[in-house]
């Protein structure tokens, strides 16, 4: 019967897109089957065979050990507030991870490293799935780097991208996350979950995107340019420039943290003293419970995983996943792994701002365009989270 649930919320998901879509006759079905198949595969070979356990493993002890790494630079400069229990832990111990991260993926990007990665697995995803090679290389771009730093890489092909092809490339950016925080993740939530849900978002966001906004170009306007995307000179000045990053990433998520919770129990407070003590999470909770319910959420738990999915909706994915925290233990399997993978993407309300302010950056037109059709991002980006959590859910 989850199965069938399952298979009806992806159903969902499509249709909506669908429905959404501004040019329904030029959908590329057959690429859209084959991300679907895709994604099958890929949560089958990492959830139901033995060398894809050992992969999940592998990976999961390699960012443990660049934690290890990362947490020794901490100590050194914090000592012993490092370790110590109570409200300091998560900054120190999750937040200032994210400068180690950022300063490896700055110097793999200086080494050409990372951008010939990118660059041709976007390839491969562009011959199977029949898209362009800026939205396939954008797409396997934001899996590593952050929404903003994965628009800015291809800013020398923004003239050749009408409104379908910018949606398409703002989408991906939304719908992912950057390596540089996945350290972080892993700190608080099941490794194997957030580690499935990188790919999985990377094509649930083309797939939704796909349907939305469909795109056709010209073969000459078909590139893709990695030449310059490390402006470091020199490897140490990479290393400066990633560890500067990254520890304006870890204070700007610190402050966002800070604000929105702060905002969250605010409204809370507000939601109990005119509706005689339902707070805003429950009622978000309510609201989504019957997606929960079809993405394989067990009935009893739907209106308390939705509330979270709900809490990472209207501030950020960090808010939503030290909820979620505390009840690893408490909620079931099936449970954690689908609101994780769900919870594993920028697609929230500040994400618009802050890909339409890259955009703006870039080209002033272009970033108006975003501007307006933010709603509809956070609408796509949104539908994606739940299709790679349904996915998910099918082999759970």
């Amino acid at each position: 019967m989850g199965i069938l649930f399952g298979i009806l919320a992806i159903i969902l998901v499509l249709a909506i897109g669908f429905a959404m879509s501004n040019d329904r006759k030029n959908i590329n079905y057959v690429g859209i089957g084959l991300m679907l198949l895709a994604q099958l595969i890929t949560t089958w070979f990492m959830f139901m065979t033995t060398i894809g356990e050992k992969v999940i493993n592998g990976i999961t002890a390699g960012f443990n050990k660049l934690i290890e790494f990362a947490n020794e630079g901490v100590s050194f400069v914090l000592g012993g507030l490092a370790i110590e229990e109570g409200a300091s832990v998560f900054f120190f111990n999750v937040l200032l991870i994210i400068i180690f991260f950022s300063t490896l993926l700055a110097v793999l990007t200086h080494l050409k490293i990372l951008p010939f990665i990118i660059k041709y697995i976007g390839w491969v995803i562009s011959k199977i799935t029949g898209l362009p090679k800026v939205e396939s290389f954008n797409a396997v771009n934001s899996m590593f780097f952050g929404q903003s730093e994965a628009i800015i890489a291809i800013k020398s092909q923004f003239r050749h991208l009408d409104n379908n092809r910018l949606y398409i490339v703002s989408a991906s950016a939304m719908g992912s996350v950057s390596a540089s925080i996945i350290g972080s993740y892993i700190q608080m939530l099941p490794a194997q979950y957030v580690l499935v849900a990188i790919p999985l978002n990377m094509f649930s966001s083309l797939i939704v995107a796909s349907l939305i906004a469909p795109v056709k170009v010209k073969k000459e306007e078909d590139i893709v340019d990695v030449k310059n995307v490390s402006e470091a000179k020199s490897f140490f000045e990479a290393m400066g420039n990633g560890a500067l990053d990254g520890g304006k990433v870890a204070l700007i998520v610190g402050a966002m943290l800070i604000a929105f919770m702060g905002a969250l129990e605010f409204a809370n407070w507000a939601f109990a003293s005119i509706f005689a003590g339902v707070t805003l999470q429950q009622v978000l909770g309510y609201i989504l419970a019957p997606i929960g319910f079809l993405m394989g959420i067990a009935p009893g738990e739907a209106v308390q995983a939705g509330s979270i999915m709900g809490t990472k909706i209207i501030t950020n994915e960090f808010v939503a996943m030290l909820d979620l925290q505390p009840l690893v233990g408490e909620l079931s399997e099936k449970t954690v792994g689908v609101v994780t993978v769900f919870l594993t993407s920028f697609a929230n309300f500040s994400s618009i701002a802050i890909i339409a302010g890259t955009v703006q950056g870039i080209d002033r037109e272009k970033g108006a365009k975003v501007s307006k059709v933010g709603m509809k991002l956070l609408i796509g980006a949104t539908l994606g989270s739940i299709l790679s959590a349904t996915i998910a859910g099918l082999f759970l």
